[in-house]
């Protein structure tokens, strides 16, 4: 257990706000003009929430609420609460893709903490990118931090039928184009998918990322799974509040809770919880920041023999809201510790382990969250593929794929990138059927660019008019957590740095082996050697603003798609005074 740090001391927003000299009059005197009585400025912890609220940001619409409720807790523990909007990427929202702007959105959290006298952050996050982007910030600062998530939805409805934001979008926009609803149902269905505040209701990535916060121990038990418009929420968000105070005044840092075993202890959840595979590229570029030598080989080695207990959409039939009800996050993390599969030592944010936090919690749902013996995957997590087509990885989910393609051997049916799959793939004279595997090339972190969603390519009209619903996808993008289907993601290096990907070609065998965790291309090493020979780049190069600054410098995704000069960049939080 941490030892606690002394207390009284001075603390860093001090350099700011104490004293008598010009330097100090110039910054405690502005900020009195919103009416602050000097006796706030007497050494206090001053907490900077960091807020992603936005109305571009409609998972975190209702962050300002929670912001007042942190807000009170802090007031309550002694503290001074300053809240401070941060960059919120929007995965709804942002075009190409909110992935390319979470290294902007750490960057600007990072300096937006370094530069201003923050002893303490609160960070209030929901939609996918913005939990990982402040954890990323927070963590190569590495003042005390806590996250507190906005929660899901409530269950969406439509006739009669429970609606998983995402997973029925993807669901109901292939029966449209199966035949099977029309675009008028198809319309009608869409006021059922999002109907409270919250993020996805679906183990999509928000959720999954609320989970792997508390997993990691940098957010209070429980709060992962309670819905965004339940009053526990608003609780949740003012305990928050009070603990960091005492956080502060105990020294407690990320870089003390966030250890190779709290990462360990993350992506065991996520195989349990059936986690999106956004997951694996978020935690490696967050353990990068806080200096913990975290790969993909961690990922399978700590996941492949994890059930999958979790009974949600996209993997299993139930929402977010039944898994609060059933005890949430914490019941996950008791069955795992029951199982020799958890590092019951782990520091949290409460000052506890994760296992004090856990032990005597209650599955009130065993429907929900499954008993072992009844798992959706005996074996979870997230696989780790590697052979000639990804010599650096690729991944897949096992519990969203179809079983009988875990093992299948097709024919590429290639498209160059995204604009050339869209050309294609509803042209009746395509030449594909249910047996093929459908390949997409630059659509990785520096080809889309940023790594869109698209990889859960849809399939063609021709072959969901047959009632088959998924088939063999392999790309270099990345998937929504919400999604579902036998995709190979994250292919590495991908095609627009000359990853083999790059040279595959129409009519070329490819084979998976999920068991043996293998992908392979059917081709001669004389064969790849002269493709590659031959390779030219046919992406878009971007030429100015961010987009430039993230073509030159971001890395691949089997080491979490950061830019190259932010890892390992922990620590010298205090910024130099220019008054």
């Amino acid at each position: 257990m941490k030892k606690k740090a002394e207390w009284p001391r001075r603390l860093r927003s001090q350099e700011w706000y104490g004293g008598t000299s010009r330097d100090v009059i110039y910054h405690r005197g502005w900020l009195k003009n919103q009416g602050y009585p000097h006796d706030l400025f007497d050494g206090r912890p001053v907490i900077g929430i960091l807020n992603t609220w936005s109305d571009m940001t409609p998972c975190n619409g209702h962050l300002r609420e929670l912001a007042e409720k942190v807000k009170a807790g802090v007031w309550e523990a002694g503290g001074f609460p300053l809240e401070v909007p941060v960059f919120s990427a929007s995965e709804n929202t942002f075009r190409p893709t909110a992935m390319m702007y979470r290294n902007l959105a750490a960057l600007a959290v990072e300096e937006a903490i370094r530069g201003q006298p923050m002893d303490g952050c609160v960070l209030l996050v929901g939609c996918d990118k913005t939990t990982p982007s402040l954890i990323m910030g927070a963590a190569s600062c590495d003042l005390p931090s806590i996250v507190v998530t906005g929660g899901p939805m409530l269950n969406g409805y439509f006739r009669g039928e429970r609606v998983g934001s995402g997973t029925h979008l993807w669901k109901f926009s292939e029966m449209v184009k199966a035949g099977e609803m029309t675009q008028a149902e198809f319309l009608e269905a869409e006021a059922s998918m999002s109907r409270s505040s919250g993020t996805c209701n679906t183990m999509g990535t928000a959720s999954t990322m609320a989970s792997m916060a508390e997993a990691l121990g940098m957010a209070l038990s429980g709060n992962a799974a309670i819905p965004g418009v339940d009053s526990r929420r608003k609780v949740m968000a003012q305990l928050t509040g009070r603990r960091i105070v005492q956080m502060v005044k105990d020294d407690l840092k990320p870089s003390e809770i966030m250890t190779k075993q709290a990462f360990e202890n993350a992506i065991r959840t996520n195989a349990a919880i059936g986690g999106s595979t956004n997951a694996v590229i978020h935690l490696l570029a967050i353990a990068g920041r806080v200096g913990i030598d975290l790969s993909l080989d961690d990922w399978d080695r700590c996941g492949r023999d994890v059930p999958t207990i979790v009974n949600l959409m996209p993997s299993g039939k139930y929402l977010m809201e039944e898994f609060f009800y059933a005890g949430g996050l914490p019941v996950v993390l008791k069955r795992l510790g029951e199982a020799g599969l958890l590092h019951k030592d782990a520091l949290t944010v409460s000052g506890e382990t994760v296992w004090d936090e856990v032990k005597d919690v209650v599955n009130w749902n065993e429907d929900v969250i499954l008993p072992a013996e009844k798992a959706l995957t005996a074996s979870g997590g997230i696989v780790v593929l590697r052979g000639n087509l990804a010599p650096k990885g690729a991944v897949l989910k096992p519990s969203a794929a179809s079983p009988h393609l875990l093992v299948h051997k097709g024919r590429a049916v290639v498209f160059e990138d995204i604009d050339d799959y869209k050309a294609k793939i509803n042209d009746d004279n395509l030449d594909i059927d249910e047996t093929c595997i459908m390949v997409m090339k630059n659509c990785g972190p520096k080809g889309y660019p940023g790594m869109a969603e698209v990889g859960n390519m849809g399939l063609p009209p021709k072959v969901l008019k047959k009632g088959i619903l998924d088939m063999v996808r392999i790309s270099d993008a990345r998937m929504s957590g919400t999604a579902y289907g036998t995709v190979v993601l994250h292919t590495s290096p991908e095609a627009a740095v000359g990853g083999p990907l790059a040279v595959v070609k129409n009519g070329d065998m490819i084979e998976l082996d999920v068991p043996n965790r293998r992908l392979h291309l059917d081709i001669s090493d004389e064969e790849l050697a002269r493709r590659f020979a031959e390779w030219q780049p046919n992406h878009d190069l971007p030429t100015s603003g961010y987009a430039f600054l993230h073509q030159q410098h971001v890395e691949g995704a089997d080491t979490g798609a950061d830019l190259d000069f932010l890892k390992g960049c922990r620590g010298n939080a205090v910024g130099k005074d220019s008054h």
